[in-house]
C-alpha cells in the first residue's frame, strides 16, 4: 500500500507541474523553446562567451530588478555542455567599487597563455564616467567559474584631462590580442564631439598595466559612438575559427555597433602589426555604408573563439519589438540571439553565418519535399511539423529569369523596396518564400521571401524581405520591414531559405548564411498549435521548390526552463513527400 501511494504522490505531483508548465505556456506565449533568455527581467548585450575546461559560458548585461534597462545592471551567468541547453549560474558580479558604482556595462573575456579567464568591462563610477575595469576568477579549478573577484586597482582606463576621452563616450572593451612585440593590445569604443567613431587602442605588459596607444586601431569621421567593437582574424584558406591572436594567412574583421543607427556593420581588412593600425579592404567604409552582421533586430553582438571545435561563434542581442509596457506586463524583454558559426566566404569580401550544428540534437519530425513546382499565385501549407518551433530549410529554383522585372536604378534601400513592394505587389519573378506564425484564417502571418529583378546590364538583383506588417493584430508593435540584397547569380545557383522559428522570433538565412535576418513578432491567433507554415509564389511566374526539409524542434533547458513546443506527435519520424 506504502508503495501504491507514494506511486499516485508522484503521479499527481507529475501532472500539478505539468498542469503549472502548460497554465504558464498560456500566459507566456511569447517565451521562446531554444534561445537564449532568463526566466525573467530585461537582458540586453551578450558579453564574454567563452569555453573554459569544456564548459560553454556566457555572461550578458542583465537587470535583476524589473523588465526595463536600469542603471543597477549586472552581469547575468550562465553554463552549457552543448551551446544549446542552459544551467544558470549566480551573477558574475554587480556594482560594487567606486569604479563601477553605476552600473557594470558590457566587455569580454580573454584567455591568458596559462589558461585563466580575466574579464574587462566598463563600469560606470561615481562621478558616472565610463571606465574600463578588470576582474578575475576566485577559483580557477572550478569550470564553472561561479565567484569573481575585481582587482581593487580599478579602474585600468580612464578618461582624463591628457587623453581627452569623452567620460561619456568610452565604452565596451574587446578581447585582448597579443601584439608581435609581445604585449597586450586591446580597443576601446569611443568617439569624439565631432562625431568621429574610435577603436581607442590601449597596450599592456601584464595585462593589468594598460597604456594607450598614440593613434586609435581605427577611426571613421561622421558615424557616431562606436559600441561594443570587435576584432578578430578570420582564415582565408577554410571555415575554421582562428584564435584572437592568430596571424599569417588571414584577414582581420573589425565590427562595430552604431548607436545612431542600433545595427551592427563590419569591414573586412589587413592589420598592420607593425604600425598597430586596422585598414578596411578596397570597397569597405568603417560606417553606415558596411555590411550588417544583420538586417533585422540585432545588436551589440560578440563573437569568440571555441577551441572546442575549432570555430568562431556569434552571439547577438534580440531586443523586443513590443512597447515596453508589455514587456513589463509579461516580466521579461530580450533574447539572444541563436549562436551562430561565422566564417570569410570564398569570395574574401563577406563574412558567412549558419546555426550551430548542435540545434539538430532539437530535431524532432521531419517532413521533406522534393521537386515540387509552386505555380504563380500558389500557397501551399507545410503539414506535419510544429510551426510554432520549427527549423525549415528550403531551396528554390528560378527558371524563366527573363521574365524578371527591371529594378529602377533609384531602388538602392533593400528595406525601403521591401516595405513598399509587400505581398500585394506582383512581379514576374517574386515574392516567393515562405510564410511563417500564420493563423488560420492568414489574418496574422510573418513572410520571409525573395524577389529577383534584373538591371540594365543584365544582371540579376535579389533582394532577400522579412516582412513584419501582418505579424500580430495588436497595432502597437513596431512591425517594420527588413530586407537585404544577396550577393547571389540565379542563373548559376540556387535560393536557399533557411529559418529558425521559435514563437516569438524568426531568424533567417539567406543564399547559405550571406544575409541573415532576425524578427521579433507576437501574434494573438498564430499561437502555439494554432500557428501554421506555408511555402508560397505570389509571382507571375512558377517557382520550383528543389527539396524542402522542415523539422519540429523539441524545447532545450534554458536557465531552468522549459517551453512547450505545443507538439501533436509524441515520436519521431520522418515524413518524405515527392
Amino acid at each position: 500500500m506504502g508503495k501504491t501511494l507514494l506511486l499516485l504522490s508522484l503521479l499527481l505531483c507529475s501532472f500539478i507541474i505539468d498542469l503549472e508548465a502548460s497554465r504558464q505556456d498560456l500566459n507566456q506565449p511569447y517565451r521562446t523553446g531554444y534561445h537564449f533568455q532568463p526566466p525573467s527581467n530585461w537582458m540586453n548585450d551578450p558579453n564574454g562567451p567563452m569555453v573554459y575546461k569544456g564548459i560553454y559560458h556566457l555572461f550578458y548585461q542583465y537587470n535583476p530588478y524589473g523588465a526595463v534597462w536600469d542603471v543597477r545592471i549586472v552581469w547575468g551567468h550562465s553554463t552549457s555542455l552543448d551551446l544549446v541547453n542552459w544551467t544558470p549560474q549566480p551573477p558574475a558580479f554587480s556594482p560594487s567599487q567606486p569604479s563601477d558604482i553605476n552600473g557594470c556595462w558590457s566587455g569580454s573575456v580573454t584567455i591568458l597563455p596559462n589558461g585563466t579567464p580575466v574579464i574587462l568591462y566598463t563600469g560606470i563610477d561615481q562621478n558616472k564616467s565610463q571606465v574600463q575595469n578588470v576582474a578575475v576568477p576566485v577559483n580557477i579549478s572550478d569550470p564553472y567559474l561561479r565567484e569573481w573577484s575585481k582587482s581593487p586597482a580599478n579602474p585600468l582606463m580612464a578618461p582624463n584631462a591628457v587623453n581627452g576621452i569623452n567620460p561619456d563616450r568610452f565604452r565596451d572593451p574587446t578581447t585582448a590580442w597579443i601584439g608581435h612585440d609581445g604585449e597586450w593590445r586591446v580597443i576601446v569604443g569611443s568617439s569624439t564631439d565631432d562625431r568621429r567613431g574610435l577603436a581607442v587602442l590601449y597596450k599592456s605588459r601584464d595585462f593589468f598595466n594598460w597604456t594607450q596607444a598614440t593613434k586609435p586601431l581605427h577611426h571613421e569621421e561622421l558615424t557616431g559612438m562606436w559600441e561594443c567593437p570587435d576584432f578578430f582574424p578570420v582564415s582565408i584558406t577554410g571555415t575554421e575559427g582562428l584564435e584572437t591572436s592568430s596571424s599569417g594567412e588571414v584577414k582581420h574583421v573589425l565590427k562595430m555597433s552604431l548607436i545612431e543607427t542600433l545595427h551592427d556593420y563590419y569591414t573586412i581588412g589587413c592589420y598592420d602589426r607593425e604600425k598597430d593600425v586596422y585598414v578596411p579592404d578596397h570597397g569597405f567604409v568603417q560606417d553606415g555604408s558596411a555590411p550588417r552582421l544583420d538586417y533585422g533586430k540585432f545588436y551589440a553582438s560578440k563573437a569568440f573563439y571555441d577551441d572546442v571545435k575549432k570555430r568562431r561563434i556569434l552571439w547577438g542581442w534580440v531586443n523586443e519589438s513590443s512597447p515596453a509596457k508589455d514587456d513589463i506586463e509579461k516580466g521579461w524583454s530580450g533574447l539572444q540571439s541563436f549562436p551562430r558559426k561565422i566564417w570569410l566566404g570564398e569570395s574574401g569580401n563577406e563574412l558567412l553565418q549558419w546555426p550551430i550544428e548542435e540545434i539538430e540534437t532539437l530535431r524532432e519530425t521531419q517532413v521533406n519535399w522534393y521537386n515540387k513546382v509552386l505555380k504563380a499565385g500558389s500557397t501551399i501549407q507545410v503539414h506535419g511539423v510544429t510551426a510554432a518551433q520549427a527549423d525549415v530549410d528550403v531551396s528554390f529554383k528560378v527558371k524563366d529569369l527573363e521574365k524578371a522585372d527591371v529594378i529602377e536604378p533609384s531602388w538602392t534601400d533593400p528595406q525601403k523596396i521591401c516595405s513598399e513592394e509587400d505581398l500585394s505587389v506582383k512581379s514576374g519573378l517574386g515574392p516567393f518564400g515562405l510564410m511563417v506564425l500564420a493563423s488560420n484564417d492568414m489574418e496574422e502571418y510573418t513572410s520571409v521571401y525573395f524577389r529577383i529583378f534584373k538591371s540594365n546590364d543584365t544582371k540579376y538583383v535579389v533582394l532577400m524581405c522579412s516582412d513584419q506588417s501582418r505579424s500580430s493584430l495588436n497595432e502597437e508593435n513596431d512591425k517594420a520591414t527588413f530586407g537585404a540584397f544577396v550577393a547571389i547569380d540565379p542563373s548559376h545557383e540556387t535560393l536557399s531559405l533557411r529559418t529558425l522559428i521559435d514563437h516569438s522570433i524568426v531568424e533567417s538565412y539567406g543564399g547559405g548564411g550571406k544575409v541573415c535576418v532576425t524578427s521579433r513578432v507576437y501574434p494573438k491567433l498564430a499561437i502555439g498549435e494554432k500557428a501554421n507554415l506555408f511555402v508560397f509564389n505570389k509571382g507571375t511566374q512558377s517557382v520550383d521548390v528543389l527539396s524542402l526539409s522542415a523539422w519540429s524542434l523539441k524545447s532545450a533547458q534554458i536557465n531552468g526552463e522549459t517551453v512547450s513546443p505545443f507538439s501533436e506527435c509524441e515520436d519521431s519520424h520522418s515524413l518524405n513527400q515527392y
